[in-house]
């Protein structure tokens, strides 16, 4: 016996036509693609929903019309359900159509010409200056570790590394005197960023003062920010840095490896930064990538004004 979709109480609202031709759709995905029971269960439930709306309209699934779909697409906009929901369920009622068509019970696809939802792009996450603040001044400075770690992290907010780029980074790279690191990012591409006072202070303190403690425990290497064991980092071992750090600044907010370069990118648009600018430090080579963080910064900016205007 094939899987069905869990009986919910949206069933019993159904008419029994209706929920027979679900269930048999149902039955063909699993015979003939052997889709997970979960998977099954999230088809079923966005056609149940259909079904039910369709119902409430006077309309019947054999019948619909192009401009129906639309309908229900524009009803779950006012509803307020999540555009990737409802791409989710446009797509349950795509394969829906395309197997009744198949099956010879409609002769035209109603869903022709109807466009996925935009999504618009995920809002990175990011952390507010004084979260920033709290996370740089987190490592022990007393430590040659934590001395580095600071130094890392001050450099990854002064300059918006990958933190890939980060941790490959080699002694070569960096020209302190000119205040500039020689960049080698995606696609081998090299660019040259700007570092400012206090990255160049932490930067030259850990090289001067703790850097050779480090490399004592490896064999010889460039590397500008050794591990424990004198050798490279991986991006992993840095990413557990930051979360400790995170934690004992008492940052509760998820936490993503690029956190500290997407506050670089938008703590300097929310500070009047030029666009371009930002992309050519970024390393993107295309701007459109680097116009998401207008969205955030233009957020703050919003939520600031509400915050502190006398009208806001």
């Amino acid at each position: 016996m094939s899987p069905r979709d869990n009986a919910d109480s949206a069933s019993a609202q159904i008419s029994s036509d209706h929920l027979l031709a679900i269930e048999r759709f149902l039955d063909s995905r699993w015979m003939e693609k052997g889709l997970s029971k979960n998977t099954l269960e999230s088809y079923g439930r966005d056609l149940r929903y259909f079904a039910i709306w369709l119902q409430s309209t006077d309309l019947a699934l054999l019948t619909v019309q192009r401009e129906d779909i639309l309908a229900y697409l524009a009803h779950r906009f006012e509803q307020g359900i999540a555009g990737r929901s409802t791409a989710r369920a446009l797509s349950s009622i795509r394969s829906f159509y395309h197997f009744l068509l198949r099956e010879g019970q409609i002769s035209k696809d109603p869903t022709l010409r109807v466009d996925n939802p935009k999504l618009g792009r995920k809002l990175p996450d990011t952390l507010s200056e004084d979260e920033v603040e709290a996370l740089l001044q987190a490592p022990d400075v007393l430590t040659s570790m934590g001395f580095r770690d600071r130094a890392m992290l001050e450099l990854l907010y002064a300059t918006g590394l990958r933190v890939s780029e980060l941790v490959s980074l080699q002694l070569r790279n960096l020209n302190l005197r000119q205040g500039v690191l020689r960049v080698i990012g995606k696609g081998d591409k090299e660019r040259l960023v700007p570092l400012g006072e206090e990255a160049i202070d932490w930067v030259s303190g850990f090289i001067e003062q703790h850097r050779m403690t480090l490399m004592r425990r490896g064999g010889p290497s460039d590397v500008l920010f050794p591990s424990n064991r004198g050798r490279i980092m991986t991006r992993q071992a840095f990413w557990y840095l930051i979360k400790r750090h995170a934690a004992e600044a008492g940052i509760a907010k998820p936490l993503s490896p690029h956190s500290l370069r997407h506050a670089f990118a938008t703590h300097l648009l929310n500070h009047g930064a030029d666009l371009r600018v930002v992309q050519l430090l970024l390393g993107h080579t295309d701007l459109s990538t680097t116009q998401i963080y207008t969205h955030v910064a233009k957020h703050r900016m919003q939520a600031l004004h509400a915050a502190h205007h006398p009208r806001g």
